[in-house]
């Protein structure tokens, strides 16, 4: 079994989005990251929230991201590199998605360890 630390519902302000507008404009982007812990850390199964936060305010402030499942993955690849993290499970929602009806958010998820 699997020891896992969440952080849930971190929000920032990105440029996210294909449409001419949200190339320009930032908008608001929620993330959930839950990562295992390798138990051969030491502490054991113990990791850095701050880095975790840290990896993830950064891939989103860092340039317009075209696709949700862009930033996902480079969340997920920057989660990685954290000490004692061996898969990463992230979430990206955009609330104020451009569709024909209503919708509370689009949101993508992946999963990714460090093998692949």
């Amino acid at each position: 079994m699997a020891d896992i630390v969440s952080l849930k519902g971190m929000r920032f302000h990105t440029r996210v989005g294909v449409l001419p507008h949200e190339t320009q404009l930032p908008q608001p982007v929620e993330v959930d990251l839950a990562v295992t812990v390798d138990d051969s850390v030491r502490p054991p199964n113990v990791v850095d929230y701050v880095a975790l936060y840290t990896a993830v305010s950064e891939v989103m402030a860092t340039r317009h991201i075209a696709y949700l499942e862009e930033a996902a993955e480079r969340v997920a690849a920057a989660a990685l590199l954290v000490p004692g993290v061996r898969t990463a499970t992230v979430s990206v929602r955009k609330p104020h998605v451009p569709l024909p009806g209503p919708v509370e958010f689009a949101e993508v998820s992946i999963t990714r360890g460090r093998d692949g």
